[in-house]
């Protein structure tokens, strides 16, 4: 069977997009047999797109809006049928550049001018959700806010002004209260771009998008988004260790993390990763070093830096 809206395109056309869904992906008879037009048209619900981009297939299969029935001349379940478009469609994407998106939270603090300092020698795009009220902490955090903003590599996004005071249950309790505190931090920065993060949620609001992690924060979070914010979380997390300030997970181990992400495609969007630090991780030289070899590895590694106002890059 074959869903479409009335009058957006003509059977031939609708044919057509189902043909080049799949054999594009070089998915082998053995997955659909040895059907004709008209079988695979018969026997697949096909949601058709305007664009079929390579990143929406990638979601209609990932929501489950394509039902896969099983040929009775060739049979193969459709487990089978979906993992292999899934493959299929994962080698598509591996065609295309891999987007890393490495994102600071908390600054100004004192590991930001190494932050600042690491994009500027490196040639990196990075991103910072800044804290108004800690630019206020004294003349070097003003300084290092002052530096993320006239660095060209280095993208101001908003954070709150008072981060709750860490008391985020009863910062998100009063959603309003909540929502006017983003708003002190935009008048007092002057975002480039409306773009945020909340404090201690990984929430995500965006173009048609909408994850929520803890509901308590899904007010504020929509009232940003009706205000014209796209609203993002993260992939992966470098923990910091909050005794000593730094992190004890190996160099290693996080970037085997984020390249597990990419190849997988389990990230929120295929071939982009968000990756979520804290400007006071790097506050040593050996927490400094850390991100410094971090970064070589995934310059290496082809990946390409990004800003977050331009996710997700889409093929």
């Amino acid at each position: 069977m074959l869903k479409i809206n009335e009058g957006l395109l003509t059977l031939c056309a609708i044919t057509l997009a189902s043909l080049s869904f799949f054999s594009c992906q070089n998915i082998s008879n053995s997955a659909f047999g040895s059907q004709k037009i008209d079988s695979i048209v018969e026997n697949l619900e096909v949601i058709i797109f305007d664009k079929p981009t390579l990143h929406a297939k990638w979601d209609s299969l990932r929501k489950n809006q394509l039902k896969f029935t099983v040929d009775s001349l060739n049979p193969v379940d459709k487990k089978t049928q979906k993992r292999r478009l899934k493959d299929s469609l994962r080698r598509e994407f591996d065609k295309h550049p891999k987007h890393i998106y490495l994102t600071f939270d908390d600054g100004p603090l004192v590991g930001s001018r190494a932050i600042d300092s690491l994009a500027r020698a490196k040639k990196i795009k990075v991103n910072a959700f800044v804290v108004g009220r800690h630019s206020a902490m004294g003349k070097y955090r003003l300084r290092d806010l002052n530096l993320y903003i006239e660095n060209p590599l280095v993208a101001v996004y908003n954070h709150s002004y008072t981060h709750g005071y860490n008391r985020l249950q009863t910062f998100y309790s009063n959603s309003q209260k909540a929502f006017q505190d983003f708003k002190k931090n935009e008048e007092l920065i002057k975002f480039d771009s409306k773009v945020a993060r909340l404090p201690g949620r990984n929430i995500w609001v965006y173009d048609n998008e909408r994850k929520i992690d803890i509901q308590n924060a899904a007010p504020t979070a929509d009232s940003l988004f009706k205000d014209g914010y796209k609203i993002f979380g993260w992939d992966v997390e470098w923990r910091l260790n909050s005794v000593s300030g730094t992190t004890n997970v190996p160099v290693e181990s996080i970037f085997n993390k984020i390249v597990n992400f990419m190849d997988n495609k389990s990230s929120k969007e295929p071939n982009n990763v968000v990756f979520l630090m804290h400007d006071d991780m790097f506050q040593t030289r050996s927490g400094q070093k850390l991100l410094n070899d971090l970064v070589d590895k995934l310059i290496a590694k082809g990946y390409k830096f990004e800003f977050m106002e331009d996710y997700p890059v889409k093929y």
